[in-house]
C-alpha cells in the first residue's frame, strides 16, 4: 500500500504526490499557459475569475480556496466574489468579463453544444483571437486541477469559524 494511503474508508490516493512525473508535467502547462494568458491581455483578475468559474461548476473545494485567496490578492472585491455564481444576473461584469465566463462555462460543460456555439459568438464580439484561445486554455487547466483535487480529496485547511 502506497504512503498516501492509510487503507481506510474515505481515504484516496493523491494522485500528485503518487505520480509526480505527470502532475509536475501538468503544473508545467499551467505555467506556459499562465503565460499565454499574459501575453494575450488577460490579467491576473480575470484569470482568477475563470479559476474560480470552473471551479464553483466542478464543486473543487481545495481549489476554490486557493484561488479565491488568489483573487483577492489580485485586487478582485468581496462583492463580486460572492456574486460569481449568479454572474448573468448582477451589472458587476464588463461585456469583456461576462464573455470571458461563458466560454470558460462552455469548457466545462462541453456536452453543451448550444452554450458552446453562443459563447463563441459572444466572445467574438469583444475578444481577439489570442484572448479566446488563453481563456480556453486557462479553462482547460482549471478543469484538469480540478479533477485532480477532487479525485485526491485534497483537504481545505483552515480555522473554523468561531
Amino acid at each position: 500500500m502506497s504512503d498516501t494511503t492509510t487503507g481506510t474508508a474515505g481515504r484516496r490516493v493523491f494522485i500528485d504526490k503518487q505520480s509526480p512525473k505527470a502532475y509536475h508535467a501538468l503544473v508545467q502547462a499551467s505555467e506556459a499557459v499562465r503565460a499565454t494568458a499574459a501575453d494575450a491581455g488577460l490579467d491576473r483578475v480575470l484569470v482568477e475569475l475563470i479559476n474560480l468559474r470552473v471551479s464553483q461548476i466542478n464543486g473543487c473545494a481545495f481549489c476554490l480556496d486557493v484561488h479565491t485567496k488568489a483573487a483577492l490578492r489580485a485586487g478582485e472585491t468581496t462583492q463580486r466574489l460572492g456574486v460569481l455564481p449568479a454572474w448573468r444576473d448582477t451589472e458587476l461584469f464588463t461585456p469583456r468579463e461576462r464573455a470571458t465566463l461563458a466560454l470558460a462555462e462552455a469548457t466545462t460543460d462541453i456536452a453543451n453544444a448550444t452554450a458552446q456555439e453562443d459563447s463563441y459568438e459572444e466572445a467574438r464580439q469583444v475578444l481577439t483571437e489570442d484572448e479566446i484561445s488563453a481563456v480556453i486554455w486557462v479553462a482547460l487547466t482549471i478543469n484538469a486541477f480540478n479533477r485532480v483535487s477532487i479525485m485526491s480529496r485534497h483537504p481545505v485547511r483552515g480555522l473554523p469559524r468561531q
